[in-house]
C-alpha cells in the first residue's frame, strides 16, 4: 500500500452514489425483529471462549443538541436522569456477565453516546470500578480503553480521573473551528477550549487522541475549512476522522434547524474534501480509509501495514479477533456468527430488563455466504486487496467462479483503473482508494433490495 491518493473530481462525482459504510456485513438494515432473547442467549452459549472481549457502553445523554447529529441520544440538562440509567446498565452488565466464562479477558473497551462525559466524575469512577469487579481487564500494552468526550462537559479534574481509571485513548468532536459554522450547528467550542483539552491529554499520557471533523456543514467554504485544518494539524492529533455531513432532515429531526440554502454546494463540498485529503497527506497523515487518517506511528496505521487491521461497529480497529458485546440502549453486539441489537428506546430497553430478559430488539445469524462476502468486503476496506487462494482454502470453493457476478459488476471500475482483477486477487489501485466503498457494494447481495436513500453517499 502506498501513501499516494489520486484526486479526480469528475470520476468521484460519477461514482458518488449512496451505499453502506460496512461496519458490518450484512449491514444493520438486514437485522430482523428478535423473538425474545433466545438468539442472544444462544450466541453466548456458542461463543468461542478462547476469544477476548471488546465491550461497548452506550451513554445516550447529551446536554445540548448538535443540529447535524443522527446518533441515538436523549437531549436533557437534567443530570439526575443518569443515575437510574446507570442502575439499569449495571443490571444488563451483570446479566450478560453471567453468560460468560470466568477467564474472559477484556482487551478493548469504549464508552460512546451520546456524551459519556454527561456522567459526573463520581459516576464515571463508580461505573469503571463496577466493571473491573465484573471483568478481567488485559494488562497488555496493546489493550485499548477509550472514551468519547465533549470538551464542553469536562470538569477541572475529569481528564486526570479518566487516565487514572485506565482510559488510554480519547476521541472528541471538533467538527469545525469557524464560529459561524459552530453557531449554525449549535456546537460552540472556542479554539482555546480545543487546544486546552489536547494539551492536558498529552500531559496526562493518553496514548492516542482522535478528533472528528465534518465537511459539508452550513456556511463552510474551502477557505474557512482550510483555516480549521491549519489549526488542527498544528495540534497534531494521532488520528483524524473527516466525515461527510449527510443532510437528511426527513430522518433526523434536529437537522430541520439547518437551512439547506446555507449548505455548501456540491462542487464546493467536493473541493473541501479534495483539499482536506491533499493537506492531511502533505502533513504526514496516512489515509487508513473511509474518512479515517492516522499518524504513521499510530496503532491503526501500523496494523494496516502489518495486514492486521479489522472493521466492526466501532469502525476501524486493531482488535478484530474480539467478540464485541454492547451494553445500553441501541448498542450492537457481534458474537461469533450473530449480530444482536438492543432496544433503541429507553422504555423498551428498561422493560426487557425489568422482565429479566436480555434487551434484544433485533438479531441476525450470518450464513456461510454472508461470511464469505464479509471476508471479501473487510479485506478490501482494510487492506485494499483480497486473494482468491485464501478464500478457496477457507471456504472450500472456487471463489473466482463463485463470485463471478460480483466480479463482473466491477467491470466499470476496472475499466476506469480503480480496481484490478487477475487470476490471483482483487486489488484496489491507488487511483481507486477513495472509492473502495463502491467496490465493496458489488459484493453486497442485499443492496439491490433497498432504496438507495437509506444510505449516505460514498463521498
Amino acid at each position: 500500500m502506498t501513501e499516494q491518493l489520486f484526486w479526480d473530481p469528475l470520476l468521484i462525482q460519477r461514482y458518488n452514489r449512496p451505499g453502506p459504510r460496512y461496519t458490518s456485513y450484512p449491514t444493520a438494515v438486514e437485522f430482523r425483529p428478535a423473538d425474545g432473547d433466545t438468539d442472544e442467549r444462544t450466541a453466548f452459549a456458542r461463543r468461542d471462549h478462547s476469544k477476548p472481549l471488546s465491550l461497548y457502553f452506550h451513554i445516550p445523554f447529551c446536554r445540548h443538541v448538535c443540529y447535524y447529529c443522527g446518533c441515538n441520544k436523549i437531549v436533557t440538562k437534567n443530570t439526575d436522569r443518569a443515575a437510574p440509567y446507570l442502575a439499569e446498565l449495571k443490571r444488563e452488565i451483570a446479566m450478560k456477565r453471567a453468560l460468560l466464562n470466568d477467564d474472559a479477558v477484556v482487551e478493548q473497551l469504549h464508552l460512546g453516546g451520546g456524551t459519556p462525559t454527561f456522567l459526573s466524575d463520581e459516576q464515571l469512577a463508580d461505573l469503571m470500578q463496577f466493571l473491573r469487579r465484573q471483568f478481567h481487564f488485559s494488562d497488555k500494552e496493546s489493550a485499548d480503553f477509550s472514551i468519547e468526550i465533549d470538551p464542553r462537559e469536562l470538569r477541572p479534574g475529569t481528564l486526570a480521573l479518566l487516565r487514572e481509571l485506565g482510559f488510554n485513548r480519547l476521541s472528541y468532536g471538533v467538527q469545525d473551528l469557524n464560529e459561524e459554522v459552530q453557531t449554525a450547528v449549535n456546537r460552540i467550542q472556542p479554539e482555546a477550549m480545543i487546544r486546552q483539552v489536547m494539551q492536558d491529554a498529552r500531559a496526562l499520557g493518553f496514548r492516542s487522541i482522535n478528533m472528528d471533523l465534518i465537511y459539508g456543514l452550513p456556511h463552510q467554504t474551502l477557505e474557512s475549512f482550510d483555516r480549521t485544518l491549519d489549526t488542527i494539524i498544528e495540534m497534531n492529533p494521532d488520528r483524524l476522522s473527516v466525515f461527510n455531513y449527510a443532510h437528511l432532515p426527513e430522518r433526523f429531526k434536529p437537522q430541520r434547524r439547518i437551512a439547506a440554502a446555507d449548505l455548501p454546494g456540491a462542487d464546493e463540498k467536493l473541493a473541501i474534501l479534495g483539499h482536506c485529503i491533499s493537506k492531511l497527506s502533505a502533513a504526514d497523515y496516512h489515509y487508513v480509509g473511509m474518512d479515517h487518517f492516522a499518524r504513521p506511528d499510530d496503532e491503526l496505521a501500523r496494523a494496516q501495514a502489518a495486514g492486521q487491521l479489522h472493521r466492526n461497529f466501532q469502525g476501524y480497529t486493531t482488535h478484530g479477533d474480539c467478540d464485541l458485546i454492547g451494553f445500553g440502549v441501541s448498542s450492537i453486539s457481534q458474537i461469533g456468527d450473530y449480530y444482536l441489537q438492543n432496544h433503541v428506546t429507553l422504555e423498551s430497553w428498561q422493560q426487557a430488563l425489568d422482565e429479566e430478559r436480555l434487551p434484544t430488539m433485533k438479531t441476525l445469524q450470518v450464513s456461510d455466504e454472508d461470511t464469505l462476502r464479509r471476508r471479501v468486503i473487510t479485506s478490501l476496506l482494510c487492506h485494499l486487496h483480497c486473494d482468491f487462494a485464501g478464500l478457496d482454502s477457507e471456504f472450500g470453493i472456487d471463489s473466482r467462479k463463485h463470485l463471478q457476478s460480483s466480479l463482473a459488476a466491477l467491470a466499470p471500475m476496472v475499466k476506469d483503473g480503480l480496481v484490478a482483477i487477475d487470476d490471483h486477487s482483487i486489488q484496489i489501485t491507488d487511483k481507486g482508494r477513495l472509492l473502495v466503498r463502491n467496490a465493496c457494494m458489488a459484493f453486497d447481495t442485499y443492496l439491490q433490495q433497498h432504496e438507495q436513500q437509506r444510505f449516505s453517499k460514498a463521498i
